[in-house]
C-alpha cells in the first residue's frame, strides 16, 4: 500500500479537468457558444435521449456537417456542456478531502460517496449519453491502442480510483477498515457510480438517491470494519472427581 496515501489533488487537478484557454477564431467561438446555448436549452426543455443532432444544428442555425466537425456525437456536446461543472466537482472533492482536515478517513469517504451520489442525480442526464458513448466506441472500435478509448482510463475514472484507494489504504491503516484488496475494492465502487447503472437503478429499479447512498455506505464503509473480537471462551474446570 505504499504511495496510497499521496493524495492526487496533492499533485493538482487530472489534465482533462485543469483549465485551458481556447485558441480559436472569434467565429468559431461564437458557433461553439451558440451550440451549447442551445443544446442547454433543448435538453432542459426536452431531455437529452429526445434530442438529436440534427434538431441542435437546425435551432442553432447551422449546417449539421459544421456541428458534426465540431461534435462528433452528442457525448460529446455533453463533456462540453459538462466541463466547467466537473471542474468545480473536482474541486469540491479535493476540499473535502485535504490531508489537513480533522475528519477520519471513513468520514471523508462517507462525505466522497454522499457529493458523488448528488453529482450524479444532477447531472444524470448529460453524463449517462457520455458514458454510452464511451462504452459502444470501445466495444465496436478497434483502435491501434484500446486503452485510449476505454472508460476505464479517461482521467476523471483514474482520478477517483486514486481518490477512493488513498482513502481506504488510510482507512485500513488506521484500523477502522480491516484488510483488503484496495485496487479491486476501489473498482468495484466505481462501476457502482457508473452514470448508466446509476440511471438504471433510479429509473427501473426506483431506488431514491438515498437509498443508493445507504446501500454504499453498508458495503464499502459499515461492511469492511473490522469484525469485534469474540469473547473469550470461559475456563470451565472440571467437576471434582468423586
Amino acid at each position: 500500500m505504499e504511495g496510497l496515501h499521496h493524495f492526487p489533488w496533492q499533485r493538482g487537478l487530472p489534465e482533462s479537468f485543469a483549465h485551458h484557454g481556447r485558441h480559436e477564431r472569434r467565429d468559431a467561438a461564437e458557433h461553439r457558444e451558440r451550440i451549447l446555448e442551445v443544446a442547454g436549452h433543448l435538453f432542459a426543455e426536452h431531455g437529452v435521449d429526445a434530442v438529436s443532432m440534427h434538431q441542435i444544428a437546425m435551432a442553432a442555425g447551422i449546417g449539421q456537417g459544421t456541428l458534426y466537425r465540431r461534435y462528433a456525437h452528442k457525448g460529446a456536446l455533453c463533456v462540453d456542456l459538462m466541463r466547467e461543472r466537473h471542474e468545480q466537482f473536482v474541486a469540491e472533492i479535493g476540499t473535502l478531502c485535504e490531508p489537513a482536515t480533522e475528519s477520519s478517513p471513513l468520514e471523508r469517504l462517507d462525505k466522497v460517496l454522499a457529493h458523488c451520489i448528488a453529482f450524479l442525480e444532477e447531472q444524470g442526464a448529460l453524463l449517462a449519453p457520455v458514458a454510452a458513448t464511451e462504452r459502444r466506441h470501445f466495444m465496436c472500435d478497434e483502435p491501434d491502442d484500446p486503452r485510449r478509448l476505454s472508460p476505464y482510463h479517461i482521467p476523471l475514472y483514474l482520478w477517483l480510483h486514486e481518490l477512493f484507494s488513498a482513502l481506504f489504504a488510510e482507512a485500513v491503516e488506521q484500523g477502522e477498515l480491516a484488510p483488503l484488496d484496495i485496487s479491486f475494492t476501489s473498482d468495484t465502487i466505481l462501476a457502482t457510480l457508473n452514470p448508466l447503472f446509476y440511471r438504471f437503478q433510479r429509473q427501473e429499479r426506483g431506488f431514491t438517491p438515498e437509498r443508493i447512498l445507504q446501500g454504499l455506505r453498508h458495503i464499502y464503509i459499515g461492511g469492511l470494519k473490522p469484525s469485534p473480537p469474540e469473547p473469550p471462551i470461559p475456563n470451565k474446570s472440571r467437576p471434582p472427581e468423586l
